[in-house]
């Protein structure tokens, strides 16, 4: 009986150990790390670049997914908008070209050049990146603020309620996140379940 307790409780431990080693990735308030990967133009990309900078809205993406599909026009808007008002979009593809061919850096490239996408259009290739945010879908979006020399998390999610028509959106998430920073004023929604198709992580 005795033996038979310590087997529970030994599976049990490793049970809650296994959930919590699931559990990863960044959460509100967290530092993120910057990242140097390449932009369909060849040259390389890090936060750091972007001196004046204010934060940055980080959103995975790919070519591949109808949700980044439906909402590339959209998070143009947004680097036009706010990009002046120093948080720049950047875009991360993190998904395996092996598993989803159309999400090569060729790909990347061609598409970038058929949307003319104003915001710096990067490929994480090694997955190292999205590995550490914990993104696990397309487009899931990051808010990040500049803090002394952090960059600090402050939003994580959609970018607003309604992927399928632009037209019928009630809430702005993203949006409404970035006014709140740059009024200096609390974010009333800091996280939303990120609506897209799963990244195509390397097995």
């Amino acid at each position: 009986m005795r033996n038979m307790r310590f087997l529970m409780t030994m599976l049990l431990a490793l049970v809650f150990t296994g959930a919590m080693a699931q559990k990863s990735g960044y959460q509100i308030g967290d530092t993120a790390r910057d990242f140097e990967l390449k932009n369909v133009d060849g040259e390389t990309v890090s936060m750091a670049d972007h001196e004046d900078a204010k934060g940055f809205l980080v959103i995975f993406s790919c070519n591949t997914c109808p949700y980044v599909v439906a909402y590339e026009d959209r998070m143009m808007e947004l680097h036009e908008k706010y990009a002046p008002k120093g948080y720049p979009v950047i875009a991360i593809n993190p998904n395996d070209e092996a598993l989803s061919p159309g999400d090569s850096f060729e790909k990347m490239q061609e598409r970038a050049r058929d949307k003319n996408f104003p915001f710096a259009y990067v490929y994480d290739e090694s997955q190292e990146i999205v590995n550490a945010y914990g993104a696990t879908r397309t487009p899931e979006v990051y808010l990040l603020q500049k803090q002394d020399d952090e960059l600090v998390v402050k939003y994580i999610g959609a970018i607003d309620n309604n992927y399928r028509d632009a037209s019928e959106v009630t809430e702005r998430y993203v949006e409404e996140a970035v006014d709140a920073l740059l009024d200096d004023r609390q974010i009333a929604e800091t996280s939303t379940k990120a609506i897209g198709c799963t990244i195509k992580f390397r097995k």
